[in-house]
C-alpha cells in the first residue's frame, strides 16, 4: 500500500471536485472515471459507457434491486444503468458541486453529500453497490470494505474499478509517478490488487472475478492531456482554472503525463473486481 507523506483528507478531495468541477465537465464529461476501448475505434464517450456497461454486466442487476453507488460523481453512471433497469440507487459523493447536477438525474436516483465512511445506510439493505475509481479517495480502506460489506444484504454483489499499484513499481517509478499521482490527485493511498483482495476478504467478501483491463483504459490520459492543452489555449475559464495561482488543486494537471507513463510502464494497474457477500 502506497501512503504519501501528507495524505489528504475528505475535506481536501471535496475542494478537488468543487474547484475542477469546470474543468472536468468540459474536457472529460459527465463520466469522472475512465474510458474502456474494447475495439479501439470507440469515441471517449461511446469508451466512458462502455466501462459502465462492465461494471454494469458484473453487478448481475435484478428489476427492483437497491443499489448503491459509492462515489457517484455527477449521478452519469446510475443514469445510464436506469435507463435499462427498474431499479432504485442511491449514490454519494463528498462534493457539492457534483451534488447539484447529480441530483437531478432521475426520480429513481437519490444522490446525498456525504462520506461513505460515515454513511448512515441502513444495513443489509442493499442488493448491489459499486464504486468506480472512489476508493482510491478513502482515508480508511479497511472501512472502505467493511462499511460496503455492512449495507448489502448476504450474497449481494459489490464491484470496484480501482486503480493500483503496480505489483513490480520500481523503487524509482513509486517514488516519481505513483507517490506524486497521490499527492496531486488527492489519493490518501494507493493499494496493489493483493491489497484490495486481502481488505475484501477480511470484509467479508468472496471474490467471483478480477480483471486487468489497463491496455483498454489507459488510452483516457493522453486524451485529457491533448483536450487540456487545447482547452487552456481557446477556453479562458480553463485558463483561469489551470494556470491562477488560486486554484489550489492546479497541481493535478502535473499527474497526467505521470499517468500516462505509469500506465504504459505498468507502474500503476487499473483493474474490476467483483464480489459476493458472504
Amino acid at each position: 500500500m502506497i501512503v504519501p507523506d501528507q495524505a489528504p483528507d475528505s475535506r481536501s478531495v471535496a475542494l478537488h471536485y468543487d474547484e475542477l468541477d469546470l474543468a472536468y465537465r468540459r474536457i472529460w464529461g459527465d463520466h469522472v472515471h475512465h474510458g474502456y476501448w474494447r475495439t479501439g475505434t470507440e469515441t471517449p464517450e461511446q469508451a466512458a459507457a462502455q466501462l459502465v456497461t462492465e461494471v454494469e454486466q458484473r453487478l448481475g442487476v435484478e428489476a427492483g434491486d437497491r443499489i448503491c453507488d459509492i462515489g457517484c460523481g455527477y449521478g452519469a453512471t446510475a443514469a445510464n444503468i436506469l435507463t435499462r433497469h427498474d431499479v432504485s440507487i442511491i449514490g454519494l459523493t463528498l462534493s457539492a458541486a457534483q451534488h447539484a447536477i447529480a441530483q437531478e438525474r432521475s426520480p429513481r436516483f437519490t444522490c446525498l453529500v456525504r462520506d461513505w465512511l460515515d454513511n448512515g445506510l441502513e444495513t443489509g439493505s442493499f442488493d448491489r453497490a459499486y464504486a468506480i475509481e472512489s476508493s482510491e479517495h478513502m482515508t480508511d480502506k479497511p472501512r472502505f470494505f467493511t462499511e460496503a460489506r455492512r449495507i448489502l444484504r448476504p450474497g449481494g454483489r459489490l464491484v470496484v474499478c480501482a486503480w493500483l499499484e503496480g505489483e513490480a513499481a520500481s523503487a524509482w517509478e513509486v517514488r516519481h509517478l505513483l507517490l506524486p499521482i497521490c499527492k496531486e490527485g488527492r489519493l490518501p493511498s494507493m493499494g496493489s490488487q493483493k491489497d484490495y483482495l486481502t481488505l475484501a476478504s477480511d470484509a467479508g467478501f468472496r471474490l467471483m472475478d478480477y480483471r486487468d483491463i489497463s491496455r483498454d483504459v489507459r488510452r483516457t490520459w493522453s486524451i485529457c492531456l491533448g483536450r487540456l492543452a487545447k482547452s487552456v489555449l481557446s477556453d479562458r475559464d480553463i485558463r483561469r482554472l489551470a494556470l491562477g495561482r488560486a486554484t489550489m488543486s492546479r497541481d493535478f494537471i502535473l499527474s497526467l503525463p505521470r499517468l500516462i507513463l505509469a500506465l504504459r510502464t505498468g507502474a500503476m494497474r487499473y483493474g474490476i473486481f467483483q464480489w459476493e457477500a458472504a
